[in-house]
């Protein structure tokens, strides 16, 4: 609703300004508030989103776990909203957002979940949710501004996944133990 809200704003905004074209001024020599406002400086909220997999993992996992990560940057684009999900999966220790291509991995830039025990069992739901800012970034992206990690992500160059462990040696035995990672999807808008 308030995407719509502010859609139906926005158009509102650029037909004024498109009506005032050529009569910047009223009779009284004041500046029209419409057109005081140009398109270019409406700035719409930024979502990114992301569906994990098993085979989207490199390698890839033969898991039946899924996720989905939700990211919401705010309108001066110095914090982001996420809401992580995962569901059909055992174990999990860790999430990050990393930086990478797809089918390549990469460090991790920041922390979603964890870390948390290996051997927690089965989740199904919301894992976390939180607000991302320059402070929170770590690796390659440590001490600089949350523009940083926007970028990456508008270039393709950033991927979530999950991580999984159940405390028992040997690791990557199958799902619920992979801790390297288990499910992963490339970031996107």
């Amino acid at each position: 609703m308030f995407r719509t809200r502010l859609i139906s704003t926005a158009a509102l905004l650029l037909f004024a300004g498109a009506c005032s074209q050529g009569s910047q001024t009223s009779t009284s020599g004041a500046t029209s508030a419409a057109a005081a406002i140009r398109p270019s400086e409406i700035v719409l909220p930024l979502n990114f989103s992301t569906h994990m997999h098993g085979h989207l993992e490199t390698p890839a996992r033969p898991s039946n776990a899924q996720g989905q990560l939700i990211l919401k940057v705010s309108g001066d684009r110095q914090s982001i909203e996420y809401k992580l999900i995962a569901s059909n999966i055992n174990n999990v220790t860790a999430s990050h957002i990393h930086q990478g291509p797809a089918g390549l991995a990469g460090p991790p830039v920041v922390f979603l979940y964890g870390p948390a025990a290996a051997g927690a069992g089965r989740h199904d739901g919301v894992l976390s949710t939180g607000t991302i800012t320059a402070a929170n970034l770590i690796g390659p992206l440590a001490n600089q501004p949350l523009s940083a990690l926007l970028s990456l992500i508008e270039h393709g160059n950033a991927y979530a996944n999950v991580h999984t462990n159940d405390g028992i040696d040997p690791t990557n035995t199958g799902p619920g133990d992979f801790p390297l990672g288990e499910i992963r999807g490339q970031i996107v808008k």
